[in-house]
């Protein structure tokens, strides 16, 4: 009983002292993102793990026994140990584009080959992000190779791809930021259906909105997707060597759907693999969300700098599209352009939502998928020319 009171004070006090306070704080923030989660419906199966393993993660030390929740130093704890094997090996990112390849049917964009160039369009804010970042960095006492590091994995949360950020973030060893980096590519993904339609809305016309396209029903030959993975493969391995891992599980989670004869393994891979992996995910992100590292003006900028990431690849979507309209003798709908991030497939859902509010009969659904996949391409591609393009200017 007084081993008892003795943990029970010494949980009291902690939270008494300023880095108690911080852990409040934590606590709060967790308490956000589970309340979005349940309440909101906002992508639960990241942001409710994300936010538990917040609270894992700021329990106070001082209590016997967490050692084995957050570690202490030369002991790390499951936390810990979940980052080392996950995170750091970067297995959780490959693990989880397995699982994707294997949830998207890439017919769409076959029929739609046009379509692929809004998934590259879509990728523009990256850039232009990493550029700002690099210009405000010195701000905060960050330069040199360190804010070219940091700068990437800021732009990149701009494609609403949390394994590609999670993937150059541990390239570059950002550790520290991890945190703030992670939890703004995720909610931002969580935050589709809310941060997409005024951005969308704000650069179209009603008009715009409602412009329909032709979609044609013909049946794509079986070889045709069977080789489709293989070569993407091959082509990003040589073109882009740094996106070979995520392109390649990517692929291959594809190649398991496609092929006719591991149905089995298909489906594991849609629910079993996908379920797991992103529940370890969550609370790995969660885990690094430490009041002292995560309690900073840093986090603030990187949240801030992510979302104009995300909001100008969005825009740069639909400005692209408008572009096109100039020359096209058949309008392409400007929101097409929108749904050439990387956040499948709920940016496609939000661009038929908004297109069904216009005109109830207007079925774009499949014109967004098609940009919606290639923006999952894009995305990848464009991780790996940022890394390959930093690591030849900074250095690893």
């Amino acid at each position: 009983m007084q081993e008892l009171f003795s943990e029970l004070f010494n949980g009291v006090t902690f939270l008494g002292t300023a880095a108690g306070l911080r852990s409040l704080v934590m606590f709060a923030i967790s308490a956000i993102l589970i309340y979005l989660a349940i309440a909101k419906d906002y992508e639960p199966a990241l942001l409710l793990p994300i936010g538990f393993g917040a609270i894992l993660a700021n329990l106070p030390p001082a209590i016997e026994g967490m050692a084995a929740v957050i570690g202490v130093e030369g002991e790390p704890g499951f936390l810990k140990v979940l980052f080392d094997a996950g995170i750091a090996t970067e297995l959780f990112p490959i693990l989880i584009f397995i699982a994707v390849g294997a949830m998207i049917d890439f017919t769409p964009l076959f029929k739609n080959p046009f379509m692929i160039f809004f998934g590259a369009a879509a990728q523009f804010g990256i850039f232009v992000t990493f550029i700002l970042t690099l210009i405000l960095l010195p701000y905060l006492g960050i330069t040199g190779q360190d804010a070219m590091h940091l700068a990437s994995a800021v732009g990149i949360i701009g494609a609403a791809d949390g394994p590609t950020t999670l993937y150059v973030a541990n390239h570059f060893n950002l550790v520290d930021y991890m945190g703030p980096i992670s939890v703004a590519a995720y909610s931002y993904m969580s935050l589709v259906p809310i941060i997409q339609p005024p951005v969308i809305r704000a650069l179209t016309t009603k008009k715009g909105r409602m412009i329909r396209m032709d979609y044609q029903e013909e049946a794509v030959p079986k070889i045709v997707k069977l080789l489709f993975p293989i070569v993407i493969t091959i082509i990003a391995g040589i073109i882009v060597p740094m996106s070979a891992p995520l392109v390649g599980s990517l692929m291959f989670g594809n190649l398991i759907r496609e092929c006719g004869v591991l149905e089995k393994l298909s489906k594991a891979a849609q629910n079993e693999l996908s379920s797991l992996v992103t529940i370890l995910l969550g609370l790995t992100i969660g885990s690094t969300m430490i009041a002292d590292k995560f309690l900073r003006w840093e986090t603030a900028g990187i949240m801030l700098l992510g979302l104009f990431a995300f909001i100008f690849d969005t825009a740069g979507g639909v400005l692209f599209a408008k572009f096109l309209n100039l020359f096209l003798k058949n309008k392409v709908n400007p929101m097409i352009g929108a749904a050439g991030i990387s956040a499948f497939p709920m940016s496609a859902r939000v661009v038929q939502k908004m297109a069904k509010e216009e005109d109830p009969t207007n079925f774009i659904l499949m014109q967004a998928i098609s940009a919606n996949v290639a923006g999952q391409l894009g995305s990848i591609v464009a991780g790996g020319l940022i890394i390959m393009l930093v690591t030849m200017i900074a250095g690893r």
